[in-house]
């Protein structure tokens, strides 16, 4: 059941935010936004380098680091890649899919795709109040009360109801500075410190140093001590500070939730094509092609000059002339290059942070605060961290589309 005269504020115009407030708006309810910034969807428009990945086949609790899967699969279940598919087909937003899963939309612009939110909201009679920074949050009996600050005087509304979907503190710039969390702290909402998450890793290069801007695929796996802490696979950029893109992004929370820790990093540049390189190698290992030209088949010339350096071996050694000693030393540096981890980036060069309050404290269902009956948490609110290629905007509409819907009802069962 619905309640047409349902008063709801949504305090946030992002992805979550705007997901809430279309799906409790269509079912009838009356929706305020606040949204600091000058327009809607502002951190929609970085996402996918500016193309915006929508989400990914891939979208499954396993994916997702929370403090409890189950509440994940929950979620995905109740509101998943389908549904949400079938949602933006509604607001006029068609996607395609590409080999690997990612889906973005068939304009390949993330413009476009906040052009078509905010044409739904004006659509469903969202009332979309732009530069308004809410203060605090009040609940009492009869809903809450909610506080504008701004110049200068004391500016309050009340609501019935009231979904959080503020952000976190990534990519400040674009008004993500997660300055609600005192306010939920305040509201009984336990708070872990907010911290960067799919962000680029401060990384001594040493004799990497050669391979600056040099872009591969790899695997990578970060190590304390002896222990494995996560591993991932995928795109991998060397820089002036150390390594960038999805590979060693999908890793980032796990070092940021160690500062000051001795972590290693190791790269496995054979990690998408071992089966290939052994059987090229098991083919020219009896010949005199160059071993620099046998790398050159699979890495970009300064790898495939650099590596060998690396285990004492010119580049122009043929094949036939390597012991099988540097051969195997060179195949393990391949597969096992390790570099010093000193952190990740800061809060201003991450996609994402980690923290907020815990997953446990709000229902996977409804996204319905478990301390405050009424309130909605969603999105960066909560401590949800997935990896790059639309992972983390497939929990933003998902948890706000939940939280939309649950908050337009009534309450009766």
């Amino acid at each position: 059941m619905y309640n047409p005269e349902m008063q709801i504020a949504v305090i946030g115009g992002g992805a979550s935010g705007m997901a809430a407030a279309l799906q409790a708006a269509w079912r009838g309810a009356s929706v305020t936004v606040f949204e600091r910034n000058a327009v809607v969807g502002r951190k929609l428009l970085v996402t996918g380098s500016g193309r915006c990945n929508i989400t990914n086949d891939g979208a499954s609790a396993e994916r997702y680091t929370c403090a409890d899967p189950e509440w994940m699969a929950v979620l995905l279940g109740c509101f998943g890649v389908q549904a949400l598919r079938g949602m933006l087909q509604r607001i006029g937003i068609l996607v395609y899919k590409t080999s690997d899963g990612w889906y973005y939309p068939l304009s390949n612009s993330a413009q476009t795709v906040v052009d078509a939110f905010a044409a739904a909201l004006s659509l469903a009679d969202v009332s979309v109040r732009l530069s308004s920074r809410v203060a605090s949050i009040s609940a009492g009996e009869n809903g809450f009360m909610i506080q504008l600050a701004g110049d200068g005087r004391e500016h309050r509304e009340t609501f019935e109801k009231v979904i959080v979907a503020a952000g976190g503190r990534a990519y400040p710039a674009l008004g993500s500075r997660g300055e609600l969390f005192p306010v939920l702290e305040g509201l009984g909402h336990t708070l872990l410190p907010k911290r960067p998450a799919l962000a680029p890793v401060l990384a001594d290069l040493q004799s990497l140093k050669a391979l600056l801007g040099i872009r591969l695929d790899a695997g990578v796996e970060l190590w304390d001590g002896k222990k494995r802490l996560a591993s991932a696979a995928g795109n991998l950029i060397f820089t002036e500070w150390g390594l960038n893109g999805p590979a060693v992004m999908d890793i980032s929370h796990h070092i940021s939730a160690l500062p000051g820790r001795p972590l290693e990093v190791s790269l496995n540049l054979l990690h998408f094509f071992e089966t290939e390189f052994q059987d090229l190698l098991q083919q020219k290992r009896g010949t005199r092609l160059p071993v620099k030209v046998f790398l050159g088949a699979f890495f970009p010339p300064k790898v495939a000059s650099l590596y060998p350096s690396m285990n004492n071996i010119s580049g122009n050694t043929p094949l036939n002339q390597i012991d099988e000693g540097s051969l195997k030393g060179l195949i393990d540096t391949l597969k096992d290059t390790r570099l010093s981890v000193k952190g990740v980036r800061e809060f201003e060069y991450c996609q994402l942070s980690a923290g907020g309050v815990p997953v446990t404290e709000a229902d996977p269902r409804t996204l319905e605060s478990r301390k405050v009956k009424g309130l909605y948490l969603t999105g960066e609110t909560l401590d949800v961290v997935g990896p790059c290629g639309g992972y983390n905007l497939q929990f933003a509409f998902s948890s706000g589309a939940l939280a939309g819907m649950a908050a337009a009802a009534t309450g009766d069962k």
